[in-house]
């Protein structure tokens, strides 16, 4: 664990986008390539110009060396040389023991007192050597060849002096270009970058925003498939044969589940009368009792049917009635029907909560909630069905007073055969279907059902469906199912 954490930092500090990544190696590589390439070129050119300015020199005091030669007429100074050619500072001559014989420009002797020592090495006639800040160049950066030339009288010694003003400030000009030019060029670097990968990941972006909206109920949604014939366009083709594959599956499992739940049906029915006719004609009570059991998982086996054959239809997404319905109205009624509740409901309704959608299918949604309320409330259970004046919802909400929804499985309860409480078993518990039914009524017609804190922080739960009202805002379409008495019971 201790060596992970330094890979973890690393991690932390790298992009984490694609897009950040791609700008921030493109900049890398602008700046590795500026690096390398400018000192390159920096050196190059400064090597060049030495090498100019050092041959230079050396013709200049080869052309002063010829003067010097033994033969006969030649070999005699003056104090003064003429000034040499190719913007050579000065040259002057030095005798076999530092001496000065002759030398262009003031004072030769003071700018030879640092050269004396500097002679051909053996074998050699000519040698070069770049001076800093020496008293023979004043003080300046500069280049000094010496020409050995021989004498009878003993080898004397041209010497030539360039200052490097022209290489330096060469030099310097290009160091500052870079400097310059290299921040403005990987600015330069980054944008580009930015933009072409923001452009090559614009496809993905709206691929990955469509996959987001795909869900159980909209499988039928496809991504973009660009034209570019890329990498991307490769992509998009494979998810959507994916999502064909995919939504073949669900279609063939929820086509399974709706015919096995509609063959059932019958032959369960069938079973279930059988049963109430035998409990009827039998006089032995161990047969009674043994009888009425199996009527119970009977019932119960009929209930999980019709609530799986509700699910399949509204999967498949079937055309629904779009009804005016009232909501407080919905739950007077459903409290009247329910004449020896196991605890006492109360509606809390100061005016009509009008919303469209199925009559129906509603009324199935709210006794769903009410059944399980009822099935742990202690004392009470309360619907309140109101209008949000803020966002102009229509609310229907059930609250109880029971042992309340952890706040990690509020996800959890909605989903389909799912109990979280221990008491929720054959004989007290409903199919594991109602709130999952619930919620896929409340999406079809373009709400939401979730679990919400208990007011004041009360226990208990609180299960919220919320509606747009007006004309239907649906999401998707439902099934147009009848509710009969056994569907509005199960939970």
């Amino acid at each position: 664990m201790t060596a992970d954490r330094p890979h973890r930092r690393l991690r932390r500090l790298l992009p984490r986008t694609v897009r950040a990544r791609a700008t921030a190696a493109a900049a890398l590589t602008m700046a590795v390539i500026l690096a390398a390439g400018g000192g390159w070129l920096y050196l190059v050119l400064r090597h060049n110009l030495l090498d100019n300015a050092a041959e230079r020199t050396e013709l200049a005091a080869r052309k002063t060396a010829a003067g010097l030669g033994p033969e006969p007429g030649r070999g005699r100074l003056s104090a003064g040389l003429p000034e040499p050619d190719g913007g050579v500072d000065s040259v002057f001559v030095l005798g076999p023991r530092g001496q000065v014989l002759a030398g262009t420009g003031p004072d030769p002797a003071t700018r030879a007192a640092g050269l004396a020592g500097f002679r051909p090495p053996a074998g050699q006639d000519s040698a070069t050597r770049v001076l800093c800040c020496a008293k023979a160049a004043g003080g300046q950066r500069s280049v000094a060849v010496v020409v050995r030339a021989p004498d009878p009288r003993g080898d004397r010694y041209v010497y030539g002096l360039t200052v490097l003003n022209d290489v330096s400030n060469a030099t310097s000009a290009l160091a500052l270009t870079l400097l310059i030019g290299a921040p403005l060029l990987m600015a330069l670097t980054v944008g580009i970058a930015w933009a072409v990968t923001g452009l090559a990941l614009r496809p993905v972006a709206a691929i990955r925003g469509e996959l987001a909206a795909v869900t159980a109920s909209e499988l039928d949604r496809r991504v973009p498939d660009p034209d570019s014939g890329d990498e991307v366009a490769r992509l998009a083709r494979t998810v959507n044969a994916t999502l064909d594959r995919l939504e073949q599956a669900v279609d063939r499992q929820r086509q399974f589940v709706a015919d096995a739940s509609h063959e059932l049906r019958n032959p369960v029915a069938a079973l279930r009368a059988e049963l109430e006719v035998g409990l009827v004609g039998s006089s032995d009570p161990r047969l009674a009792a043994s009888v009425r059991q199996a009527l119970g998982d009977a019932d119960r086996l009929q209930r999980i049917i019709t609530d799986l054959l509700l699910l399949a239809r509204l999967d498949a997404r079937v055309h629904r009635p779009d009804q005016a319905v009232d909501l407080a109205l919905l739950a007077a009624e459903e409290i009247a029907r329910r004449r020896s509740p196991r605890v006492p409901l109360t509606l809390a309704a100061d005016e009509p909560v009008p919303v469209r959608g199925d009559h129906a299918q509603l009324e199935r949604l709210l006794a769903n909630l009410v059944d399980n309320a009822q099935r742990y409330a202690r004392s009470a259970v309360r619907i309140r069905a109101a209008l949000d004046p803020v966002t102009g919802e229509a609310s229907l909400t059930v609250t109880d007073d029971g042992p309340g929804i952890p706040p990690d499985a509020a996800e959890r309860v909605f989903e389909r055969f799912t109990r979280l409480h221990p008491a929720r078993d054959r004989g007290s518990g409903g199919t594991g279907l109602g709130l999952a039914i619930a919620r896929e009524i409340a999406q079809a017609h373009g709400g939401s059902l979730r679990v919400e804190p208990a007011p004041d922080g009360a226990a208990g739960a609180r299960l919220a469906a919320r509606f747009p009202t007006g004309a239907a805002a649906r999401r998707r379409p439902g099934p147009d199912a009848d509710r009969s008495p056994s569907e509005g019971r199960a939970s």
